[in-house]
C-alpha cells in the first residue's frame, strides 16, 4: 500500500476512535467500550494478576464514567505538537517567501483566544441546579410535556427537575438547559457556559484552517519552485510519465514528511470541528439542545407507556406538537445564549 492508503486508514481511525470517545463517555451499559473490554477481559483474565486487573478496570472506570482531566492533557498535547511543527518549520519557510509577520502572528493570536475560551469552558459553572436555585430554574422556562413534565424529581439529587434540565451521570449534578457532557473540557456544557464552547469551536476551527493555508500555501509555494509540475519521472515499467497530483503529493511527504503529516492533521480537525460548530450552532438558532434533539429524534410518551419503544398517541397528556418548542426567533435565540437567562424570582410552587 502506497502512503496515502496508510494515511487514509490512520484518519478513518482516529476518526472512528473520537466519535466512539464522545459519544458512549460516560454511558454504562451497552456501549462498544464495555463490549470490547468485556471480551478482552474474559480472554486474558486467566493469565493476568489480579492485581492488575483491578487496577486496569479502575482506570478504565475513571476515564470514562467519571470526571477526568486525562483528554485535557491531550487536548494541550496535540496542540503542542501542531504548533511545535509549525513553529519549528513551517514558519521558518514561510518568512523565506516573504509571507509577512503580520500573516504569522495570526495562528499565536488565535491561540491565545482559544485558550481563554477554552479555560472558561473547563473552570466556569456551566448551570448546576442547586436547592437555593430552584424555585427560579422552576419557572425559567414552561413544561413542554412532551420532553419534560413538572412535577419528576431526580432520583439521585432529590429536587423537583426544572424543565430543560438532566442529571450528568459524569459530573453528578443536574444541570440547568443541559446539552451534554464533552469529555474535552471535563465539564458539562449547559446554560451558563453554551456560549464559551462556541466560540472556543468557531477559534479553535479557525485556528486551524489559517495554519492549514499557512502550509498549504508554503508546500504549493515550493512545489511551484521546484518545478516539479512541469517535471517527469521514469515509472515502475521504465516509461516516462509526466507528474500528477499522487505523484506530487508523495513527493512532498517524502521532503517535507513532519509538515505533510500536520496539514493532514489539521485539515482533518478543521473538517471535523467546523461540522459539528455548525450543528451545534443551528440548535442555538432554534433554541435546541443537543440532549433535546437526540431525545425528540426517538420521542416516546412516557406518560403512558415509560417503557415503550414505538411512538403513540397519548389520550390524557396535553402534548404539544411544535418540535422547536423554545424558539423565539434566531436574534433571541442567540441572546439567550450569550447573555444567559436569570432564574424567575421566587413563586410559590
Amino acid at each position: 500500500m502506497d502512503f496515502l492508503t496508510l494515511f487514509a486508514i490512520y484518519v478513518v481511525v482516529v476518526l472512528t476512535c473520537i466519535v466512539l470517545v464522545c459519544r458512549y463517555s460516560g454511558q454504562q451499559q451497552n456501549n462498544p467500550f464495555n463490549i470490547l473490554l468485556n471480551t478482552i477481559s474474559t480472554v486474558v483474565a486467566p493469565i493476568t494478576p489480579k492485581w492488575l486487573q483491578r487496577l486496569f478496570q479502575g482506570t478504565l472506570h475513571r476515564l470514562f464514567h467519571q470526571r477526568s482531566n486525562m483528554f485535557i492533557y491531550l487536548h494541550i498535547l496535540l496542540e503542542g505538537i501542531v504548533y511545535a511543527e509549525f513553529s519549528y518549520e513551517v514558519f521558518g519557510y514561510c518568512r523565506e517567501m516573504g509571507i509577512s509577520l503580520t500573516s504569522l502572528s495570526v495562528p499565536y493570536v488565535l491561540l491565545a483566544i482559544n485558550t481563554l475560551f477554552y479555560y472558561l469552558c473547563i473552570k466556569r459553572d456551566p448551570g448546576t441546579v442547586t436547592k437555593k436555585k430552584l424555585s427560579g430554574l422552576l419557572h425559567m422556562y414552561p413544561y413542554d410535556r412532551r420532553l419534560f413534565h413538572p412535577g419528576i424529581s431526580c432520583p439521585t439529587c432529590h429536587l423537583i427537575k426544572p424543565a430543560r434540565s438532566k442529571h450528568c451521570r459524569v459530573c453528578d449534578r443536574c444541570i440547568q438547559r443541559f446539552d451534554h457532557h464533552c469529555v474535552w473540557v471535563n465539564n458539562c456544557i449547559g446554560a451558563l457556559n453554551t456560549r464559551y464552547f462556541l466560540l472556543y469551536l468557531f477559534s479553535l476551527c479557525a485556528m486551524a484552517g489559517n495554519i492549514a493555508i499557512l502550509t498549504g500555501d508554503m508546500l504549493l509555494e515550493a512545489v511551484l519552485l521546484s518545478g516539479l509540475l512541469r517535471a517527469v519521472y521514469i515509472d515502475e515499467y521504465g516509461q516516462q510519465q509526466p507528474t500528477d497530483p499522487l505523484f506530487v503529493t508523495q513527493h512532498l511527504f517524502l521532503t517535507f514528511p513532519r509538515i505533510v503529516l500536520m496539514l493532514g492533521f489539521v485539515v482533518f480537525v478543521f473538517c471535523l470541528l467546523a461540522s459539528y460548530a455548525l450543528f451545534l450552532f443551528f440548535l442555538v438558532l432554534i433554541n435546541q439542545t443537543s440532549n433535546e434533539w437526540y431525545k425528540s429524534r426517538g420521542y416516546v410518551c412516557q406518560h403512558c407507556h415509560p417503557t415503550s419503544t414505538a411512538d403513540h398517541f397519548c389520550s390524557t397528556a396535553p402534548h404539544n406538537s411544535k418540535r422547536n418548542y423554545y424558539s423565539r426567533g434566531f436574534l433571541r435565540n442567540l441572546g439567550e445564549i450569550f447573555f444567559p437567562r436569570e432564574p424567575v424570582g421566587k413563586k410559590d410552587t
